[in-house]
């Protein structure tokens, strides 16, 4: 019997039957897709709409992803270890969603050249870093224009978290709808320094309050605005996700964050190869922004809110359309001009109306 050929034989077929097990077990392996959170996820804001974003790139993908996240993490060295350590557990896909991360995904990004990662708000890119932001003053914009319909002591009470370009055009987005639909209506800023901080931001709407404001905005994480704009009979517009719970007797609308579609798409173009750093610009017409419009508004302003939605939908209008001046009379935009993403993205004055001084 010649049985060396076919013991040759059949070890060559285990060979390459073991090596196609292992190739279709590579083939197999989840995509690893992780998020960097700033706050906790809780049932509301930033932090729990990016939260929503990640269930529905579970939902979309399913066992072809594998998917983790880190809460509360610090802005600064702390958001380096934690995006240091997901890129160290071979994460193949990296979400870091607050504005204070931008370098330190960067930093990391430039020593793990082999993974992708994604950055919220920000505008530093790389070969495999892209940023991705929500036209959230599309929303403030409506929002300033229900605050000028609504508001009896023409002053509009903000609770900020810290002055960069995202905070400043959507102060600047209410105060062009105010003073084309209430000239004469200001706007009164109170800076807390914080993302998340129940204590500052309720402090800051009490005192909002107190000084005639009678619509509240916020661009800040907890619903702590809407709860004293509650308590003090006054209307308010909730911020991230629709806060309207926490208040239903004020809440005229939210600016809603949907991040899943952006999520499912970058992830796509991971797992097929075709990503490209990009920044990303989501807004009403994509749904990155929605507007759920409250019941307390009369029918004529819903309905005129509507429209407006409509037409930034449509690009027929954009809130930062010129002439623009800032507050010291000096033109920024020109008349007919548009706003560039970029001129968006380092907008650092105030626009004419607002008396209040922007931080250093």
């Amino acid at each position: 019997m010649h049985t060396r050929p076919l013991h040759k034989l059949l070890c060559t077929l285990a060979a390459a039957i073991g090596l196609s097990a292992s190739l279709t077990a590579s083939a197999a392996d989840p995509l690893k897709v992780g998020f960097v959170y700033i706050g906790p996820i809780g049932d509301h804001g930033w932090t729990y709409q990016h939260e929503q974003g990640r269930k529905a790139l579970v939902e979309k993908f399913g066992d072809q992803i594998k998917t983790n996240y880190v809460e509360n993490v610090a802005e600064g060295a702390d958001a380096e270890r934690v995006i240091r350590n997901m890129a160290k557990d071979n994460y193949d896909l990296i979400f870091t969603t607050s504005f204070g991360y931008m370098n330190p995904t960067l930093k990391v990004a430039r020593q793990f050249p082999k993974v992708t990662f994604e950055h919220a708000t920000g505008y530093k890119q790389d070969k495999n870093l892209g940023t991705y932001l929500a036209r959230t003053y599309e929303g403030r914009y409506v929002g300033g224009f229900l605050a000028a319909k609504m508001t009896k002591s023409k002053k509009i009470g903000y609770v900020a978290s810290f002055p960069i370009p995202e905070v400043i055009r959507d102060i600047n987005a209410i105060q062009l709808a105010l003073n084309k639909y209430n000239p004469g209506t200001e706007i009164k800023v109170v800076w807390v320094n914080s993302w998340f901080d129940p204590g500052k931001e309720a402090d800051a709407a009490n005192a909002l309050i107190d000084q005639g404001a009678d619509v509240i905005f916020q661009h800040t994480d907890s619903p702590a605005p809407i709860q004293a704009a509650q308590r003090r009979g006054v209307y308010a517009v909730g911020y991230a996700s629709d806060m309207a719970h926490f208040g239903p007797k004020a809440v005229l609308t939210s600016i809603v964050n949907n991040w899943g579609p952006h999520y499912i798409q970058a992830t796509q173009g991971v797992m097929d190869h075709s990503w490209k750093p990009q920044d990303y610009w989501g807004g009403l017409k994509e749904g990155t922004v929605e507007l759920p419009l409250s019941d307390l508004l009369p029918a004529p302003v819903k309905t005129e809110a509507q429209q407006i939605i409509a037409s930034i939908k449509s690009g027929e209008f954009h809130p930062f359309t010129g002439p623009i001046k800032d507050q010291a009379g000096v033109e920024k935009i020109a008349a007919g001009v548009s706003a560039s993403n970029a001129e968006l993205a380092s907008m650092n004055y105030y626009v004419e109306g607002l008396k209040a001084d922007i931080p250093k």
